[in-house]
């Protein structure tokens, strides 16, 4: 059997599936910016061409990792009312994607049509199929949930410590009246309280609205 000594461990040929979860070490410990094929490789003690013939190109990777993100979602023990459904749906998301550095950067611009992505997505959608007045509705619904949760995940993950001190400071009420006179709940950092009404607001809106028909 061919083996390669690293760092005292005896390493044999590696698959695709470790190169994913090596993949997520790197993450978790640089973040996304830091999540390279040389990284990989190192960790892996393996070499740059080795890893490239596993994940072919790094768009591939991204979705072999974003389909693992969403098989983390724990499909069972849902409420049966369709509105608590997709909103507990949405909830278990976000908490996985906040559960990986970058999880939001991750999954965002990713949609792979494997198994575990379909199911959550097919999920969703038959919660919301129950409660919106139309097929449209509920699909559209689904869309803008989904990218509300990811924005604000990246929102949560990605921002500076003093972003918003920055902008209580420029925000001159007498300048943008609008913005001083809700300056205190736009920089709000209560991102579950945030997330439970923005995921409220979206479904009450698309069982009593529905999307114009084409």
């Amino acid at each position: 059997m061919n083996k390669k000594q690293v760092g005292g461990r005896a390493r044999v040929g590696i698959t695709f599936g470790q190169v994913v979860d090596t993949a997520f070490e790197v993450l978790d410990r640089g973040g996304i910016d830091k999540l390279s094929t040389r990284a990989i490789a190192g960790e892996l003690g393996v070499s740059m061409n080795t890893v490239m013939w596993h994940i072919r190109t790094k768009d591939r990777l991204l979705d072999a990792m974003a389909e693992a993100v969403l098989g983390e979602v724990d499909l069972d023990g849902l409420p049966e009312p369709w509105e608590e459904q997709a909103a507990e749906l949405l909830a278990r998301l976000r908490r996985v994607m906040l559960g990986h550095r970058d999880g939001g950067r991750l999954v965002a611009g990713t949609f792979p049509a494997e198994p575990r992505t379909l199911a959550y997505t097919d999920r969703l959608i038959g919660a919301l199929l129950r409660g919106c007045p139309t097929a449209r509705t509920a699909a559209w619904t689904a869309w803008n949930l989904f990218y509300f949760t990811i924005g604000l995940v990246q929102e949560e993950q990605a921002e500076p410590a003093d972003a918003r001190d920055r902008l209580r400071a420029h925000a001159d009420p007498r300048r943008f009246p609008g913005l001083g006179a809700a300056l205190v709940d736009f920089t709000s950092v209560d991102y579950d309280e945030r997330f439970r009404y923005g995921i409220g607001q979206m479904l009450h809106s698309c069982a009593t609205v529905a999307a114009p028909e084409g």
